[in-house]
């Protein structure tokens, strides 16, 4: 059999139903991956380089493979482990690339994980359940280096896609969920140091603990009651009560996110726009600005979607309509949509 010349393989995106914050203090968090897609390419050349391009973020680079294999001479015997990170070996390639410890630039993350994940697996249809958990341990070795100290849903909802519990470091995929309808908002407001949220709500934990305790536990409550929610509508089929309670819990939660003090007056306007239409909406994941989801129910009209849209735009939000979707998948050319398809042969 002739060796593959080219590959193509997706990921898909991801938000963070219910639970973000208060799944970093031991409850329940739910998340589900959407069908907006990020695609790669790997393709074999003749030449003794390995490169990379990165277009959207404008990054093309190239290395000779014989200058990045002494990188690996800290290694005895089998050392490539896709469960461990290897922080030698991270400390050589930012050396070897001047990335600086602590940096969290994004173009500086996806080349050291690339080159990363190139030395350890390269330079030496459907998966089997085996070979997803070995892309779900490398890339979250990725995530160690992007993050320091991730929880794994990222990695884990890209690899196995739909819907995922996380609790206590276990994170179990639901196996019986609808198909949700969900517009992501990017509200394009950012914290100015990266990941500044988590510390926040720790502190105003210790500061608060009679307060925030219940807070958490609520959040949880929630989690749990979304969990309950979605297998109903799964086995008994979906009904308007289903929505309402899904749309309910959106609401409370938010207002728990507010308390834990990671919104932003971005959000707080995004969620009053959407309210205006009858829809509902949170923050999803780190807070602090960044994005938002809003339930789309079967009853949502095109009208009101378009209409929606159309008001955040002119607040300067950018927003995808997106349904839930499955995991890392590999695609032959001819299934490829033709825009996909020439921006990665395009570099």
């Amino acid at each position: 059999m002739a060796p593959v010349q080219e590959c193509f393989i997706s990921a898909p995106g991801k938000c963070i139903l219910h639970g973000e914050h208060a799944v970093v203090h031991g409850k329940v968090a739910l998340a589900v991956s959407l069908n907006l897609r990020t695609y790669l390419r790997l393709q074999v050349t003749s030449t003794a380089e390995v490169s990379i391009s990165l277009p959207n973020i404008d990054t093309f680079l190239s290395w000779d493979v014989s200058v990045l294999k002494p990188l690996l001479s800290h290694c005895k015997g089998e050392c490539r482990s896709s469960t461990e990170l290897d922080t030698e070996l991270v400390r050589k390639l930012r050396e070897f690339t001047a990335i600086a410890d602590g940096s969290t630039d994004t173009r500086s993350m996806a080349v050291l994980a690339f080159l990363y994940t190139y030395l350890c697996v390269f330079a030496h249809s459907e998966w089997s359940e085996q070979e997803l958990e070995l892309i779900n341990n490398w890339a979250f070795q990725g995530e160690k280096i992007i993050h320091g100290n991730p929880s794994g849903v990222d990695n884990a909802v890209g690899t196995w896609g739909g819907f995922l519990r996380y609790h206590a470091g276990k994170i179990t995929p639901l196996s019986r969920v609808p198909t949700l309808r969900i517009l992501l908002t990017n509200t394009k407001k950012y914290h100015a140091v990266p990941n500044s949220s988590f510390p926040k709500v720790k502190d105003r934990i210790n500061q608060y603990p009679s307060v925030m305790a219940p807070v958490l536990e609520s959040v949880d409550a929630v989690s749990q009651i979304c969990e309950r929610t979605l297998a109903e509508m799964a086995t008994e089929g979906a009904s308007a009560k289903h929505y309402s309670t899904l749309e309910d819990l959106i609401d409370i939660n938010q207002h728990h996110l507010n308390v834990m003090g990671v919104s932003h007056t971005s959000l707080n306007t995004l969620c009053q726009v959407t309210l205006t239409h009858g829809l509902h909406s949170k923050l999803t994941g780190a807070g602090g600005g960044g994005c938002a989801i809003t339930l789309l129910t079967p009853e949502t009209g095109e009208s009101v979607v378009r209409g929606v849209v159309e008001e955040l735009k002119q607040v300067g939000f950018d927003c995808w309509e997106a349904v839930s979707a499955p995991g890392v998948l590999m695609h032959s050319p001819t299934s490829l949509t033709h825009s996909v398809l020439d921006i990665l042969t395009k570099y």
